[in-house]
């Protein structure tokens, strides 16, 4: 759901909203670190939480020079993740915070997004991303 360069946010928003057929109630930017099966490192996207639950919509990015890269050895274009947990399936979001000031100051670091929920087999897991402290609302969002 790559959205056009010259679209305002207001418009992707409501493309976004159009296609999913759900109501975006936050969004922030944020680095999966965890929990996603299949995905073993970092991806940068968007934390959104909608009526319908918890979406990390990662929105690939290919510079000039994976691009020529990736042409000349035939190799597959990034594509868009996307996971989607449905509110029914969520225990716990929460945004955890470095409580030590010490490492606060000398280590910097953003707050974690965690998000406990049952997966398809009731098993519970956890999604656990680096976020702004905007993520705070999305936490909100989901209780």
């Amino acid at each position: 759901m790559a959205g056009k360069k010259n679209t305002s946010p207001e418009e992707f928003w409501k493309q976004y909203e159009a296609a999913l057929g759900e109501k975006v109630l936050a969004y922030t930017l944020g680095q999966y670190l965890a929990g996603w099966a299949g995905y073993d490192h970092p991806l940068w996207g968007l934390l959104i939480a909608t009526d319908g639950g918890f979406r990390f919509h990662h929105f690939p990015h290919e510079g000039w020079i994976q691009a020529l890269s990736r042409i000349s050895t035939g190799g597959d274009a990034p594509t868009e993740k996307t996971i989607f947990i449905p509110r029914d399936r969520i225990i716990q979001a929460e945004l955890r915070r470095e409580k030590s000031l010490l490492k606060r100051i000398f280590v910097a670091s953003q707050p974690r997004f965690v998000l406990r929920y049952r997966d398809s087999d009731g098993a519970e897991a956890e999604f656990v991303a680096e976020a702004d402290s905007k993520a705070s609302l999305i936490v909100e969002k989901l209780h």
